[in-house]
């Protein structure tokens, strides 16, 4: 043997010792944990942190090692951001491995969710540079499915703001007339008869008498006396205000034919010191300050009156300008104006629907449970009543209930048009960008909507579609849905959410799934199993769902969910 070829050996020797032409042995699975394991959907997005543990005298000193990690599905699949580690003797600024301590490294990944990825691999793809040279190592799985629970969160099933009508059956209207008597007298005037006052009140009622829609509830008197005199001569004086008002208005009646008004009562009051006050602070009196604060000094009624006339300079303009006003009885009718019944809406709205207001059109949708129906009234508010916001957002309600998601936007964006700070229409905007994941524009519209009771379950769903679960639970507050249900689920809160599934008003197939899946979590076999029959029975799709949905891995459901 030559010398060339001793020395070619001990070269080789040397490097083989220190590890500096030799390459990376494979990485083996049991280096690496998943947390979680599946993998999960939080949001719209499945995150996870691999966790690699790598051995002493496994990762080479003149090694760079990129992971890629991949997330393998249904023949295809995508990359999560990929890391690199290095060697003790590698320059660079990736993360250093002791080969003689090894170390612990995590790797974060996160994909955009997609449904096929429940049936799905994660697998760690690495590339090796050592030397001036680059390979590949075998790839190695790590865990294996997604569960796809907070997929189930669904915008699409938010109840809209509806913007309500105001139809009101009854209306009560009030009628008043005021007839004044002279200082110290009870006697009625001849020309307090025939103010436009009293002629006008005479005149309603017994156009109420004579209306089909109208309906005396109560003819009031209320009788007052001035505050300057004696109490107990001013009581007197106010009962016989009363009395001779009492008598005019039975004879008035008597004349009119009106035997039906509801109730007729009488008051006096002995000094309205009351509307003193008020008529006093309204005046231009110089010195009506002064006034209030003897009103506000004494409250007996004859010291009151004592020290006000002791207030020489102005008690002469009170008795002129003040006082005669308060000398009065007061004749109040009230009378209800009763609107069209439910039936007589409904049958309006089939044969003349012009003939109803839009309160009435918007009240009719109210009274039928068929969302079909209610379109149908919709959009005929919209139709007659195209500058009313109400008509747009409400006929958007129904679109959206529907599934016609694109008319629901359209409707939603007119009334908001109409209407720009009516908080209706920028909630019902809000869930139409809720439902394209337009989660910033959600949240604009939402803060819109400040003070409108269905807040809540939709920022309960936007939070929940972000995957921020305490926040959603916080939102939805007492929300009996779909949605709530599954936030409590995911922050494995079992019995409340089991009492809000029992709560949730209209039950679908999602109801009976998050029920099963919520059987899966507390290992009830029957709970799985009865509410998977009912959920498929209502949707055949969660047959095939059920039968990838890691959720049931522990149970056999093969022959339900085929």
């Amino acid at each position: 043997m030559n010398f060339k070829s001793i020395l070619a050996i001990a070269s080789c020797s040397t490097i083989l010792l220190t590890g500096c032409s030799k390459k990376m042995n494979q990485f083996n699975a049991d280096y690496f944990t998943v947390n979680p394991n599946p993998l999960e959907v939080v949001g719209d997005r499945v995150p996870a942190t691999v966790t690699a543990n790598i051995p002493a005298k496994f990762f080479l000193k003149n090694a760079e090692v990129t992971v890629t990690p991949y997330l393998v599905f249904d023949g295809e699949e995508v990359a999560s951001q990929a890391y690199s580690f290095q060697g003790e003797k590698v320059r660079g600024n990736a993360p250093v491995i002791s080969y003689d301590r090894g170390q612990s490294v995590t790797i974060p990944v996160m994909y955009n969710y997609q449904p096929e990825m429940i049936k799905s691999q994660l697998a760690l793809a690495f590339t090796v540079r050592q030397g001036g040279k680059q390979y590949v190592l075998p790839r190695v799985v790590v865990a294996n499915g997604v569960i796809a629970t907070a997929a189930l969160a669904d915008a699409g099933t938010v109840t809209p703001a509806i913007a309500p009508d105001r139809f009101q059956r009854i209306i009560n209207e009030k009628y008043a007339a005021d007839i004044l008597f002279l200082i110290n007298r009870s006697n009625i005037r001849k020309g307090q008869l025939e103010t436009e006052e009293i002629e006008d009140l005479n005149n309603e009622i017994v156009s109420a008498k004579n209306a089909s829609n109208r309906e005396i509830k109560e003819i009031n008197i209320s009788s007052y006396a001035s505050p300057d005199g004696t109490y107990a001569f001013n009581s007197k004086l106010a009962q016989e205000r009363e009395n001779s008002t009492k008598a005019y208005l039975n004879d008035q009646l008597k004349k009119d034919n009106i035997t039906e008004f509801g109730e007729l009562t009488a008051q006096f009051t002995p000094e309205d010191w009351e509307g003193f006050q008020k008529l006093v602070a309204k005046s231009d009196i110089q010195d009506k300050d002064l006034i209030l604060s003897v009103l506000s000094m004494y409250k007996d009624p004859e010291q009151r009156e004592k020290e006000i006339r002791n207030l020489s300079s102005v008690f002469d303009q009170l008795a002129e300008t003040i006082l005669p006003q308060l000398r009065y009885s007061r004749i109040t009718a009230s009378i209800d104006v009763i609107g069209k019944s439910d039936q007589e809406i409904m049958e309006l709205f089939q044969t003349n629907p012009r003939a109803l207001s839009v309160d009435e059109i918007l009240y009719a949708a109210t009274l039928t449970d068929n969302n079909a129906q209610k379109l149908k009234i919709y959009d005929t508010a919209a139709r007659q009543y195209p500058n009313d916001y109400r008509t747009f957002n409400d006929l958007g309600v129904a679109q959206f209930i529907a599934g016609d998601f694109d008319a629901a936007q359209a409707s939603f964006a007119q009334a908001a048009r109409l209407a720009p700070s009516e908080a209706q229409p920028q909630l019902n905007l809000g869930l139409a960008s809720l439902r394209n994941k337009d989660f910033r524009d959600a949240k604009q519209k939402f803060g819109n909507a400040a003070g409108l009771n269905e807040l809540g379950e939709a920022t309960g769903t936007l939070y929940l579609m972000q995957g921020d679960i305490n926040a959603a639970n916080k939102a939805f507050g007492n929300s009996k849905s779909n949605n709530a249900a599954l936030a409590q689920i995911l922050a494995k809160n079992y019995s409340q959410a089991k009492s809000t599934l029992a709560g949730v008003a209209s039950p679908d197939a999602t109801t009976y799934y998050l029920y099963a899946v919520l059987g899966a979590r507390t290992n009830n076999e029957s709970m799985v199993k009865d509410n998977l029959q009912k959920a498929i029975k209502l949707d055949h799709t969660y047959a095939a769902k059920a039968a990838k949905d890691l959720e049931f891995a522990n149970f056999n459901i093969s022959n339900i969910a085929y």
